[in-house]
């Protein structure tokens, strides 16, 4: 697959993140990411060291020296290359998978990644996030499996929250 620019494919969705937060039950990190059009949203479980790159990149804190996501975006602009875009790619046994798209040399490369490593380069390259429509059709029929919640009422729930609730990035 070719692509030599940061536009969506047709099957894309464009997301924003619309909060970072601790689920209650689990106290594992969540990224809320919200359609750019729509109150649609896709929550992510991501590990504490991701959510905390992400939420120094969104408060935009300084460290003293590079952090892992930064060694990655200087190593890329030293080699020339430029990150277009980022996607969620696939949801496959209950894991997110996404995919960094990179130009280099005119050549447009496509690497895996996790969701987490995705969004937190996704931000520092202040590129757009995208997600692929199939992840968030399987994600609302996982959800709507779950026993105790409905896909609905988690996505009411996640739609209705507040900033404080969200905890404004903080972790």
């Amino acid at each position: 697959m070719t692509e030599t620019t940061a536009t969506s494919a047709p099957d894309e969705v464009e997301m924003q993140i619309r909060g970072l937060m601790m689920d209650p039950v689990t106290n594992m990190p969540i990224i809320v990411l919200k359609d750019v059009d729509s109150d649609l949203v896709l929550p992510i479980w991501v590990g504490i060291f991701e959510a905390n790159a992400i939420a120094l990149e969104l408060e935009k804190t300084a460290t003293p020296r590079p952090m892992t996501h930064d060694l990655l975006q200087n190593m890329a602009r030293g080699l020339n290359a430029q990150v277009n875009k980022v996607v969620v790619s696939e949801l496959r046994d209950d894991t997110f998978y996404a995919v960094i798209w990179m130009d280099h040399e005119g050549e447009t490369v496509a690497i895996d990644a996790r969701p987490s490593d995705a969004i937190a380069l996704a931000l520092r390259w202040d590129c757009p996030i995208y997600v692929n429509r199939e992840v968030l059709e399987s994600s609302r029929q996982a959800a709507s499996g779950a026993q105790n919640v409905t896909a609905d009422e988690m996505r009411r729930w996640l739609e209705n929250l507040n900033d404080d609730e969200l905890g404004r990035y903080k972790m």
